[in-house]
Order: C-alpha cells, then sequence, then structure tokens
C-alpha cells in the first residue's frame, strides 16, 4: 500500500458558531489529480487554506507526506506546531489563489525569483535558471522583464504558477483559479494546468467550477455539501452515475 501524501482525519473548522468542515477524512495520493465541486460556502476553498497553513483545524488531525502538519512531538508530547515546523512542511506545497498575489512592483522574473532565494536560501544564479525554465514552461518566456500590470489576467495567473512550480512542491492546490478570469482567458490558463497535470508526479488538489476541465483532467472529483464529501469517485461515476439528489441539483446549474 502506497502512504497517502495528504491525510485529513476527522478534521473540523469552526468560524464562531458556523461549522464549516463537519468531520472530514479524506485520503490522497502521490501523483493524484483531485477536483474539489460544491456550491459556495461547502468549505471546498478552507480544506486548500488548512493545507496552506492559513487556516487551522478546530479539530482533527492533517498529515502532509507522514508527518502531522499542524503538530509536532515534543518531550514525547504532540504540542502545537512552531512556524518552523509549519514552514518545514509547507515547503512541500505550491498554491494558486484566484486572484494571482504577484508584487506589482517586481518584474515576472523577479516574482518568480523570490522564494527560492530567502525561503530556498538558494543562490541566485540556480533561482533566476529555474524561474526562467518554468516561465517558459507556462509560456512566458519571452515577458521576463514585464511587470505585473503589463500583464492580462490570464497571463498573470500562469506567472503565479509558475512561481508555485519554481519551489518544486509534491503537491500543487488551485484555487477557483480561473474565477477571476475574463471567459476568453480561461482557456490559456485550463490548459497550462493540463501540461502540469500530464507531467503525472505532483499530486494536485483543483477547487474548480470548470466540471467539463475536472472531469478531463481529475483521478477523482469530490462533492462537497454543507461541510462533509457528499460524494467521491473517478469523475465518470460522479458526473455520470450518482443517485446523489444534491449533487445533481448542483450539476444541473451547469448544463447548457
Amino acid at each position: 500500500m502506497v502512504e497517502p501524501i495528504v491525510k485529513f482525519q476527522n478534521v473540523h473548522k469552526s468560524f464562531g458558531d458556523v461549522e464549516v468542515l463537519k468531520g472530514i477524512d479524506l485520503d490522497i495520493k502521490p501523483a493524484e489529480k483531485v477536483a474539489v465541486i460544491g456550491p459556495s460556502g461547502s468549505g471546498k476553498t478552507t480544506i486548500i487554506r488548512m493545507l496552506m497553513t492559513l487556516e487551522e483545524p478546530t479539530s482533527g488531525t492533517i498529515l502532509v507526506d507522514g508527518e502531522n502538519l499542524w503538530n509536532m512531538e515534543k518531550n514525547g508530547k504532540l504540542i502545537p506546531a512552531n512556524e518552523k515546523h509549519l514552514q518545514q512542511i509547507r515547503g512541500n506545497i505550491g498554491m494558486v489563489f484566484q486572484h494571482f498575489n504577484l508584487f506589482p512592483h517586481m518584474s515576472i522574473l523577479e516574482n518568480c525569483m523570490t522564494a527560492p532565494i530567502h525561503v530556498q536560501k538558494e543562490d541566485k544564479k540556480t533561482a533566476k535558471e529555474r524561474s526562467v525554465e518554468m516561465l517558459e514552461k507556462v509560456g512566458l518566456g519571452d515577458k521576463l522583464d514585464n511587470y505585473p500590470s503589463q500583464l492580462s489576467g490570464g497571463q498573470k495567473q500562469r506567472v503565479a504558477m509558475a512561481r508555485a512550480l519554481v519551489m518544486r512542491p509534491k503537491i500543487m492546490l488551485f484555487d477557483e483559479v480561473t474565477s477571476a478570469l475574463d471567459p476568453e482567458l480561461v482557456e490559456e490558463v485550463l490548459e497550462v494546468i493540463r501540461g502540469i497535470a500530464n507531467e503525472g508526479s505532483m499530486s494536485m488538489v483543483l477547487v474548480t467550477h470548470e466540471m467539463e476541465f475536472a472531469r478531463d483532467i481529475a483521478d477523482r472529483v469530490l462533492f462537497l455539501d454543507a461541510g462533509v464529501i457528499a460524494e467521491q469517485g473517478p469523475p465518470h461515476e460522479v458526473f455520470g452515475q450518482s443517485e446523489n439528489v444534491r449533487l445533481q441539483s448542483f450539476l444541473r446549474r451547469f448544463k447548457r
């Protein structure tokens, strides 16, 4: 049996009196591509924000590559993780957000080089070489000296992907990466994600409303509803064979 690279064990998350996740159990295998779908407020983004250490679970355990994410062992006891521990595990994870989060005062090459130099302590030459390689991979090798304000939304999102890939993560998280884009720019971003997925080596978790894309790219689809995984399985089963009434109602919104 291959050990999962991500493991959620009875994970709950509340914001004040509102329980957003209600006991999530989830294993993600190395190199597995998982699409997460569901209505707004169902907890999709909360799952990946916890993996990226942007939100802490209220209770339950999250393991990344066999290590407890939010706790660490000291003198034989589990205690809350310190920043060093979180940073160490976060180094295995890359995330692409809805709104790019690029530094406006830096060129796109500098945007990609910053984390390898300051977080991974790489020398400038190595960081530059790998940043150029990743920007070429996402089709922006001719824009190295451009600033974010000179790019389209689709190009900015591709820079954000290159910046995450430069860190050589084992797991890539995508949070509704096309939702802030004009419709004509969506496909160029999805095409880059397809290319990354087809390389096969990275686990990927994609929160998306692009149902055809999820069907095309995912090994497994999770349907979240009201804080629980209400349905999961291979795309052909989730999209074509499920009898879950809530899932069927959700999918009807996307039928043309």
